[in-house]
């Protein structure tokens, strides 16, 4: 599409729609990929993801199979796993994201503690709810669940739900009952 600039060594697979307005430097982009107004910096895409308007893909950037991520997020040095979305108004940096997690709006990783980085984990389904903070180094289990406008500073147990400042548990449920339905 139109003010589009493909820099570098970068691949892009077959049947994708480029743009308008993307900038993509030394990046892979596996088939069938949407890439809307963004940048892409030595980031790789696999098949069906779709991303933008306004995205960042930063440094060591994987995104598997079918992530959505929307508009103004931004992601460094983290994997999401097949699945994963990523609405928009987020930050994830240093970071492993399980299968189809859901990261709500305003999610940020807070792994710079003053002195390095630290990573953060999350499980398999878990849904990390709108304006969640998690301070890395933390794990957050496969199934579980933060209340919006969270602050994790500890691990999160699978099948939890969280919330408050600072985030405690509520609630532990058998897995049957956190599953997140998908239309």
């Amino acid at each position: 599409m139109p003010d589009t600039y493909l820099r570098g060594n970068t691949i892009i697979g077959e049947g994708c729609e480029i743009g308008p307005s993307t900038i993509i430097t030394d990046s892979k982009i596996g088939d069938r990929c949407k890439v809307l107004m963004s940048v892409l910096e030595s980031a790789v895409l696999e098949e069906d993801v779709s991303m933008g308007p306004f995205a960042h893909l930063r440094k060591g950037a994987y995104l598997s199979r079918g992530v959505h991520m929307g508009n103004f997020g931004e992601i460094k040095n983290s994997t999401l796993a097949q699945g994963v979305k990523m609405g928009h108004f987020s930050y994830i940096g240093d970071a492993d994201i399980g299968e189809n997690v859901n990261i709500g709006a305003g999610v940020v990783t807070c792994n710079f503690d003053g002195q390095k980085k630290n990573r953060t984990e999350i499980g398999a389904n878990a849904f990390i709810g709108s304006d969640t903070m998690l301070r890395a180094p933390v794990k957050i289990g496969e199934g579980a669940y933060t209340g919006a406008g969270s602050v994790v500073t500890h691990d999160v147990p699978a099948h939890t739900i969280v919330a408050g400042v600072p985030a405690k548990p509520i609630k532990k449920e058998k897995e049957s009952k956190l599953k997140i339905t998908k239309k």
